[in-house]
Order: C-alpha cells, then sequence, then structure tokens
C-alpha cells in the first residue's frame, strides 16, 4: 500500500513522529503573591500564564468561597486546555493561549505564543503542580519549582496586587488573604506531594541558570 501524500506533495507524517518534543516545560507554582510572574517575566523565555485558563465567572455550578467564587479551587480552571497548549506549544513550537481579565472574571481575548527556536517553556500559576503527572506522560516536563517566601510577605505582595489591579473588593480580597495566610504550609507541603520542588527566589534564579547552561552545552 503507497503512502498517502499531503496537499503540498509531500508525504503524511504518523501522529506519534509530529508529537515528538522539541521544548520541555518548566513549571513554576507556589502561593499567590510568592512572586512567580516575578519570576518569569524576567528569565526571556517564552511564558504561559496558567491563569489566563481560568473559566468566565458566569460558567454554572464554579464552586463559592468568602462570597465570590472560589478562585484557588482547581475546578474553576480548564486543566485540559492548559495541558493541550503546553503540548502543542513544544511539538510544534507556537500555540494559541487565551487572554483573561481578572477584574471581569472572563476571557477577553487570545494570543499566538511562539518558541522561536527555543527550548524550554515556563508556565505559571498556582495550578502548575496539578499537571505534573500529566506533562511528564508526555515527556515534556523539565522541572517543577514551588517558589516559597515568609508568609507575611506573600500577604502584603498579594493585597498590593489585588487592590492595584482592582481585582475584587477589599473586604473580599482581605477574608481570602487571611485564609490565605492560615493555609499556607499546608500548601506547601500539597504542592511538594504533588512533585513541586519548594525553592526560594534565589534558588529558582540558580536552578534556571544551570538548566540554561547545560542545554548550552549540549548544542
Amino acid at each position: 500500500m503507497s503512502t498517502p501524500l499531503s496537499n503540498d506533495g509531500l508525504f503524511d507524517l504518523p501522529d506519534v513522529i509530529e508529537r515528538i518534543p522539541h521544548a520541555k516545560v518548566i513549571l513554576v507554582t507556589g502561593p499567590s503573591g510568592s512572586g512567580k510572574t516575578r519570576f518569569t517575566s524576567r528569565t526571556g523565555l517564552p511564558v504561559v500564564s496558567l491563569d489566563d485558563f481560568y473559566y468566565d465567572g458566569d460558567r454554572p455550578s464554579l464552586p463559592r468561597r468568602h462570597g465570590m467564587v472560589d478562585w484557588d479551587s482547581p475546578a474553576t480552571w480548564d486543566r485540559q486546555g492548559a495541558i493541550n497548549a503546553l503540548i502543542e506549544l513544544c511539538t510544534k513550537g507556537e500555540t494559541t493561549v487565551p487572554i483573561y481579565d481578572m477584574p471581569s472574571n472572563a476571557r477577553v481575548s487570545e494570543r499566538t505564543l511562539s518558541m522561536d527556536g527555543r527550548r524550554h517553556v515556563l508556565a505559571e500559576g498556582i495550578f502548575a503542580a496539578e499537571i505534573i503527572d500529566d506533562l511528564k506522560k508526555e515527556g515534556i516536563l523539565a522541572d517543577a519549582l514551588c517558589i516559597a517566601r515568609p508568609r507575611v510577605q506573600t500577604f502584603w505582595f498579594r493585597l498590593m496586587r489585588d487592590l492595584d489591579e482592582a481585582r475584587k473588593p477589599l473586604p473580599n480580597l482581605l477574608r481570602r488573604g487571611v485564609a490565605h495566610f492560615m493555609h499556607e504550609p499546608q500548601m506547601y507541603k500539597d504542592l511538594e506531594a504533588k512533585g513541586a520542588r519548594k525553592v526560594s527566589y534565589t534558588e529558582a534564579q540558580e536552578v534556571l541558570t544551570q538548566m540554561l547552561a547545560a542545554q548550552r552545552w549540549s548544542i
């Protein structure tokens, strides 16, 4: 039996070949306010904000807490959509990701993200540890880091960010912030149990530097 030709006259490649990864994902997680976005935005690597995969706030049956949708629950997040985007990015070099507006609790647009030949992409968000096993199975996980800082700092930086971005009314932010403060030690334990490595901000920088240096030597 002859191999079918694609429209451009080339032989079609088997699906398994098309899914061979050319890049890998460094997951970055940690409590809200721990510095994940600050860390990833300074690396110069492509970054996928996993928060952009939140569902719209008017989606039926979203869990609620503190008088609003419980955005700290993985049930508010499109896990499979995030996984699919990372697989496509690592195997095809390009994908389309949503743009989410926190104050309005909705996806407002989308953007195209390209690897441009890079071999690592960062994916950051509080739900990053939820997909560690999935990315391992796909062969695209490079590392999973959990950035840690003192609880008082995460409380303060989270509150200042949320107020600056007008994410939610102040009473809701304070109730949520106190709940985060009390739960934070257990959160670190849960993230480590899912496979994330707890590191300081400085240690995370060192890990990334060593990883990229090893990549350059392997080329």
